[in-house]
């Protein structure tokens, strides 16, 4: 097998694309059109001293690739079977892979290095003969952590980038640390780092102009080090600005194909010398075929299956083996109702997780692959809100669903109004409806709009809700039809018709509700064997008491991480599971690397119980990641002083210091100070007047901020971050141990979906007939 790879910025020379020039000249007046100025007078005489200057190098060097590929093709040489490139090297790849023309791939490369150009202040460098490990453990303890890995060459050569002031201090911190070289690469700015996010979003805009199409040959990602998908073309472009270059694990996955020989397509040989670096340390592991366009997941989980999955599916076939029992499709399990409706594939939800956890990306990638996935809004702004509605609705096919969560706010009614006013404005065809304990008037108006009267005497719906829940009483008022005081007043405020007023007798709130055992975050530490035969009784009450004409559905949540749990699940008869905590550590989930790291290497007995931040005075507790971290002894320590204590003045001299300068490092006062920002005069004045309160105020800011630093991944509060999550990844985390999905970043939250939804039908056709309902 063979694969072409394509150099990026830094193998420019002068001179580069000479025989190229008079061979292809109707490509380069185009070219020459496209960008304003003349190719050959930059490579052949580097006229202005312009040729390793990054908005010229760019479009230049994507040039000479591509001429050099269309020599090769059109002196008879073969089609590769795969495609990689380093870098801006990728777009020649892309376009060898008939992803898009010429002049597309240079119209998008020419913006790329404009907006890269555009970047100052940063700096990057070569770090050669320390491996990855060692370089990270020295950006660690020197307090580097403004520094991001930029690229992984080889083993042996890692760059990495940040501000120049920072790049400057390591430079002589890894002089004393014995690498072999540190090269200051020739470039304006930190790129493939945090440091391009303005760059990633102002190019975003831009590439999304531009249409592509079907690939041809497989790419290597540089973002994942694996084949692209079809799907994933602009969001791997996208990614790439601010994310590092994988080129060791690209490479090292395409020698475990066999016997593979690799041609640098291009001026220079700076990739054919990395390969033969990487070579020297790889082991050989032969690995099935795969093309880009397919999923990977089924390959990846066969080709690494441990025996120890095996063991434990043996394991239940031994409880309850049912001889001659007939194959169960993935797609079969659950309700069909519930597919029908949402238009899935499976019955199978990824939830929403505060602030954006359950990210745009996520909810994207499990809509248009069959799921339904529900957004995170809690803590957000509604412009943030807005944003993400809006990005969701142009990535997901258009018929497709996706789920909005919408958080029960007694204490800013004003706010859950106006989020309602939002999903209305856009179209939002399904909620969430998280922390409920009554009805709301926002939710009963987002129910009400749109109903109309149907066929036969039923009721047209257009705003769907599933209702989480963990209490017999919450899911009851769910279950029952809107409460007529409140329509009634909706009504009077002419917010709903008086046909919808009429119309929202004959249906319940909720068109599914969802039973949540213990799991991440809030929780009531529910059993699911307890609540789920319960909540199913009641919802069959209820339907008869009510005469309704349609069957409320029942989903399980909380502790699916593994096909066991989920099956469990299934035969407890929920329609539909939903995931949660399996989906943070992933590829997609819009939480920092230092956290994913963290949850990686949990186990089931790694969760704790802490305050909740929204109702600290209140006592309730939620259920956070405790394995590597002080914050869960340092936070409930904070509530046993709020609840030992009249004020602050009442510590003793030694834990006020402690909680100052271990814990907050920063003094009352100053929190104190700071909290006027956020806080409205008439709060901040009962603060003052109530020690107590006042008390409460600075101990939640640490809560609080606890959440930010985690997600912002702060490195050195890093012992101090609170992350939600439940015992679920523990159990999933050593499903797949041994496996590539041991690794996060190779986790994506729909070929979780995937994985999890077979291996359920496996386990339950081994073991029954009678489990699909």
């Amino acid at each position: 097998m063979k694969t072409f790879i394509f150099p990026g910025q830094g193998s420019q020379s002068k001179g580069m694309g000479e025989s190229l020039f008079d061979r292809f000249d109707d490509l380069i007046e185009k070219a020459n059109q496209i960008l304003g100025y003349s190719l050959k007078d930059i490579c052949l005489g580097n006229k202005h001293q312009l040729l390793n200057q990054t908005e010229y190098t760019q479009p230049l060097l994507y040039t000479v690739n591509a001429l050099s590929y269309l020599k090769i093709m059109e002196d008879g040489g073969e089609k590769p079977d795969y495609l990689a490139g380093h870098s801006l090297g990728e777009y020649n790849a892309l376009f060898a892979a008939g992803v898009f023309d010429f002049e597309t791939g240079l119209r998008l490369v020419k913006k790329r290095g404009e907006l890269m150009a555009q970047v100052s202040g940063g700096s990057m460098a070569a770090v050669i003969g320390l491996n990855v490990d060692k370089v990270e453990a020295i950006l660690r303890e020197n307090n580097l952590g403004a520094i991001d890995i930029a690229n992984f060459n080889s083993p042996s050569q890692i760059v990495i980038s940040g501000l120049k002031s920072d790049m400057d201090h390591a430079k002589s911190i890894f002089e004393i640390e014995k690498a072999q070289m540190f090269i200051p690469l020739k470039v304006s700015g930190a790129f493939h780092s945090r440091y391009m996010k303005e760059v990633k979003s102002k190019y975003q805009t831009f590439l999304n102009e531009f249409e592509t199409s079907d690939l041809a040959i497989p790419v290597i990602s540089n973002v994942k080090a694996r084949p692209y998908k079809q799907l994933e073309i602009k969001k791997n472009l996208i990614q790439q600005i601010d994310h590092p270059v994988r080129w060791t694990e690209s490479i090292q996955y395409l020698l475990r194909h066999g016997k593979m020989e690799f041609e640098e397509v291009g001026p220079g040989r700076i990739l054919t010398n990395l390969i033969r670096t990487i070579k020297k340390d790889f082991i050989p592991q032969v690995v099935e075929n795969s093309v880009s366009v397919k999923s990977d997941i089924e390959r990846k989980y066969q080709k690494n299956k441990t025996s120890k999955i095996s063991t434990q599916n043996d394991a239940v076939k031994k409880i309850n083996k049912v001889e001659n029992s007939p194959e169960i499709n993935s797609e079969l399990l659950g309700d069909e109702e519930f597919k029908k409706d949402y238009k899935l594939k499976y019955a199978y939800v990824s939830g929403s997780m505060y602030r954006g956890i359950a990210s745009e990306e996520l909810v994207i990638r499990m809509s248009n692959a069959g799921f339904l996935g529900c957004f995170g809004t809690g803590g957000l702004t509604l412009k943030r809100i807005e944003e993400a509605i809006l990005t969701i609705e142009k990535q997901i096919n258009r018929d497709n669903f996706y789920g909005m969560n919408l958080l029960f706010n007694p204490n800013n009614p004003v706010l859950e109004d106006k989020s309602v006013d939002l999903f209305l404005k856009y179209g939002v065809r399904c909620i969430e409806a998280s922390a409920y304990v009554s009805i709301s008037s926002p939710l009963v108006r987002y129910r009400l709009k749109g109903l109309k009267s149907g066929p036969k005497g039923n009721v047209n719906i257009s705003n769907r809700i599933i209702g989480k829940i963990s209490r017999p009483e919450v899911a009851k008022v769910f279950l029952s039809p809107p409460p007529e005081k409140i329509v009634e007043d909706l009504l009077r405020e002419r917010l709903v018709t008086a046909e919808e007023a009429e119309l929202s007798k004959k249906i319940p709130m909720a068109d599914d509700i969802c039973v949540e055992a213990d799991s991440a975050g809030h929780t009531d530490r529910g059993i699911p064997y307890v609540l789920m035969p319960v909540m199913c009784s009641l919802r069959d009450e209820i339907t008869e008491m009510y005469g309704y004409k349609r069957r409320i559905r029942v989903g399980a949540a909380g502790g699916i991480g593994t096909p066991q749990a989920a099956a469990a699940a299934f035969m407890l008869g929920a329609d539909f599971i939903v995931t949660g905590s399996v989906n943070q550590c992933t590829v997609e989930a819009g939480t920092s690397d230092l956290v994913k790291d963290l949850l990686q290497q949990m186990n089931v007995q790694d969760t704790d119980y802490a305050p909740a931040g929204d109702i600290f005075e209140m006592g309730a507790k939620v259920q956070i990641l405790k394995k590597g971290l002080f914050y869960p002894a340092r936070s409930n320590k904070l509530y046993d002083l709020y609840r030992q204590h009249k004020s602050l003045d009442e510590l003793d001299d030694l834990t006020r210091a402690q909680i100052q300068e271990k814990y907050f490092k920063c003094s009352f006062e100053k929190i104190f100070e700071d909290l006027k920002e956020y806080y409205s005069p008439e709060a901040i004045s009962k603060a003052e007047n109530n020690s107590r309160h006042k008390m409460a105020m600075i101990f939640k800011w640490y809560i609080n901020r606890s959440s930010q630093w985690a997600l912002d991944g702060v490195k050195d509060r890093k012992i101090d971050f609170q992350i939600q999550c439940g015992p679920a990844l523990g159990a999933f985390n050593q499903w797949v141990k041994g496996t590539e999905l041991e690794s996060w970043r190779n986790r994506h939250v729909d070929e979780i979906g995937v994985m999890i939804m077979k291996e359920t039908a496996k386990l339950l056709s081994d073991n029954s007939k009678n489990w699909i309902h």
